[in-house]
C-alpha cells in the first residue's frame, strides 16, 4: 500500500504541474474550489455506497467535509475571508484529497476516479499551498499574532471554528523551514509541540517536531534552548541520525561562547517561546514597522490641529450638468497632500455587474522589474486583476464618465478599469503610483505620459485588515463598499509627490475588492490638471 500510494501521489503531483498557479491570489477564484470540493464530496459519498464496507476511513472523511462544505457554500467569499479557511482548503486538495485518491485505487471505483481527474486540472498546486502558508504567516507579523490565535481561530474581533491541528501547524513550520524562514517555523513547530503536549492526536511524532524545532531554533542563535531540545528529542530516539550529533555540535558551540565572553553557563529560560522571544529579522522593506503598524491602526498621524482643516461638502464638478442635480458628496481624508472620499460612487447592482465581468479575466497582477522594464509576479503584490472597457458593458462606459466628471480629468488618456481581488493575506507593499527618474518608460507601452492621478473605488467591506496605508505622513484609509477616494501622484510641475507612496495592508479576514482608474499626462509639457 505504502508504494502505492507514493507512486499515486508522485503521478498526481506530475499532473499537478499543469494545474492552475496563483489560486490563493483572488477570493474570487478560490470560491470556485469550494464547488469543487462540494462536487467531489458527492462523488465519494457514491463510491462508499459501492465499497462501503472496505471505506470505513473514507466514509469518516466524507461525514467531516460534508459539513465543512455546507458551511463554505452557504458564503463562500464569507468562509474563505478567514484566511485559516483558505489556508486549510489549499492544504485539502493539495495534498489530503491526493491521498485519499490513492487510497481508492486499492479497489477503483470508475466513477470517483473519472470525477477526480476531471477536477484535478484546477486542483491548487505546491505553489499555492506554500502562498497560502506564507500569506498566514504574513498576516501573523503585520498584526501582531501569536501562533496560538490562528490555532484557534480567535482573530481579532473574529472568533470561529478553523481551527488548526497539530499537524497543520507542523506543516506550516516545515513550510518555513524549507524556505530559511526560521523564525516563523520555530513559532509554527513550538505550537504543533504545544498541542501535541496537550493531547491532542496528530500523524507527526513529538521526534519530528523536536528535530525541526531545535534546528531552527539553534539556527535563531539560541543555543542553550537548542540543546534543551536536542536533549528531549534524544531522551525520546536516542538512536536519532541527527540528533546525538547535533547535540555534541551544539554543546561544543556553547562551551566556546562560554569560554570567549568570560560568563558563567545561565541555563535556558523555562518560558515557552512565543511571539516575541526572538526578533524577526529585517527584510527588504525599509518602512515596514511604520508600514504594518499602520496597517494595526496604530501610529496614525493624525490630530486635532490637522482635523479642523478637515470638512465635508457636495461636489459638483465646477458645474458638470451630470453632477447639478445630483452633486457627489466629498469628505477630505487628508489635508496635505489632498485625500478625498467620496460616497456613493458606486451602487450596488454596479459593484455587482464590474465583478460579473472581472471574474473570468483575473490574473496574478503583476510589478514592473525597475531593472529590466518586464511585468512579472511578485510577493509584495499577491491580488489578482482584470482590466474593463468601456465597451465591455454600459456599467463600465457610465462608470468612466462619472470618474470623469468627479475628477475633472479627462479618461481619454486614462488606463482601463483596473478591477482587483485579493487572495488571502492579499497585499500591495508600499509602492509609487507614478514613475520615477529612474524608469522613464514605464508607461511607454501605453503611449501616454505619467500617472498624474489615482482614483480607487472599494468594491467590499472588509471585516478586518485591507487599508490603504501612506507610510509618509501616517495616514490609514479603511475599506467602505461603494466609497471611492482620490488623490494626485504629481504637483503642478510634473515632478512626483513621493508623499503618496502608499500600500494596501494584507486582508486578515474578509475579500477585497478595488477597482482603479490612473489617470496620465499625454507629454511633459501637457497636463490634465484641472481642479
Amino acid at each position: 500500500m505504502g508504494k502505492r500510494l507514493s507512486y499515486t501521489l508522485w503521478a498526481l503531483l506530475w499532473c499537478c504541474c499543469c494545474a492552475q498557479a496563483d489560486v490563493f491570489t483572488s477570493i474570487s477564484h478560490m470560491t470556485d474550489l469550494i464547488y469543487t470540493e462540494k462536487d467531489l464530496v458527492h462523488s465519494l459519498r457514491e463510491y462508499i455506497k459501492a465499497e462501503e464496507s472496505k471505506l470505513a476511513a473514507v466514509k469518516n472523511w466524507a461525514n467531516r467535509l460534508d459539513a465543512l462544505t455546507r458551511v463554505s457554500t452557504s458564503d463562500p467569499e464569507g468562509y474563505l475571508g478567514h484566511p485559516v479557511n483558505a489556508y486549510k482548503l489549499m492544504k485539502r486538495l493539495n495534498a489530503e484529497w491526493l491521498e485519499l485518491e490513492s487510497l481508492v485505487l486499492q479497489n477503483p471505483s470508475d466513477g470517483f476516479i473519472s470525477n477526480m481527474s476531471t477536477h484535478r486540472q484546477y486542483f491548487p498546486d505546491e505553489e499555492d499551498k506554500m502562498g497560502a502558508a506564507k500569506a498566514l504567516m504574513r498576516l501573523q507579523d503585520t498584526y501582531k499574532l501569536d501562533s496560538e490565535t490562528f490555532s484557534k481561530g480567535k482573530l481579532p474581533g473574529f472568533h470561529s471554528n478553523a481551527l488548526l491541528t497539530v499537524d497543520d501547524c507542523f506543516d506550516l513550520g516545515k513550510t518555513a523551514y524549507n524556505d530559511a524562514d526560521y523564525y516563523h517555523a520555530v513559532l509554527w513547530m513550538q505550537q504543533s509541540l504545544k498541542q501535541l503536549d496537550s493531547a491532542e492526536e496528530a500523524v507527526v511524532s513529538k521526534v519530528d517536531i523536536l528535530d525541526y524545532l531545535s534546528y531552527s531554533v539553534y539556527q535563531m542563535g539560541d543555543l542553550p534552548r537548542a540543546i534543551e531540545l536536542t536533549r528531549r528529542l534524544v531522551a525520546i530516539d536516542p538512536n536519532h541520525q541527527r540528533a546525538g550529533g547535533n547535540l555534541r555540535y551544539f554543546e561544543k558551540l556553547l562551551s566556546k561562547q562560554i569560554d570567549e565572553m568570560g560568563q558563567a553557563y545561565e541555563p535556558t529560560s523555562e518560558e515557552p517561546i512565543q511571539l516575541g522571544t526572538y526578533t524577526r529579522p529585517k527584510d527588504h522593506l525599509p518602512e515596514r514597522e511604520t508600514y504594518e503598524a499602520l496597517c494595526r491602526g496604530e501610529g496614525l498621524k493624525m490630530n486635532e490641529a490637522r482635523r479642523s482643516r478637515l470638512f465635508c461638502r457636495y461636489q459638483n464638478g465646477k458645474m458638470n450638468p451630470r453632477l447639478l442635480l445630483k452633486p457627489m458628496k466629498e469628505e477630505d481624508e487628508w489635508d496635505s497632500p489632498h485625500i478625498v472620499r467620496y460616497q456613493d460612487a458606486l451602487t450596488d447592482s454596479e459593484i455587482e455587474k464590474i465583478k460579473e465581468l472581472a471574474r473570468p479575466k483575473l490574473a496574478r497582477a503583476t510589478v514592473r522589474d525597475p531593472k529590466t522594464g518586464v511585468l512579472t509576479t511578485a510577493n509584495y503584490r499577491v491580488s489578482k486583476s482584470a482590466w474593463l472597457e468601456g465597451e465591455d458593458d454600459p456599467v463600465i462606459a457610465r462608470v468612466n464618465q462619472r470618474i470623469e466628471d468627479i475628477s475633472g480629468l479627462t479618461v481619454d488618456t486614462a488606463e482601463l478599469l483596473q478591477v482587483a481581488n485579493y487572495g488571502v493575506g492579499g497585499q500591495y507593499e508600499p509602492h509609487y503610483d507614478f514613475s520615477r527618474k529612474d524608469e522613464p518608460d514605464a508607461f511607454k507601452r501605453l503611449g501616454t505620459g505619467n500617472r498624474v492621478a489615482t482614483f480607487l473605488n472599494y468594491m467590499s467591506d472588509v471585516e478586518a485588515g485591507g487599508a490603504t496605508v501612506f507610510p509618509d505622513f501616517g495616514a490609514a484609509i479603511w475599506p467602505k463598499k461603494g466609497t471611492a477616494v482620490f488623490w494626485y501622484n504629481l504637483f503642478k510641475s510634473g515632478e512626483g509627490d513621493y508623499r503618496t507612496r502608499h500600500a494596501a495592508c494584507p486582508v486578515l479576514v474578509g475579500s477585497k475588492w478595488g477597482e482603479f482608474m490612473f489617470t496620465f499626462n499625454q507629454s511633459i509639457k501637457f497636463y490634465l490638471y484641472s481642479t
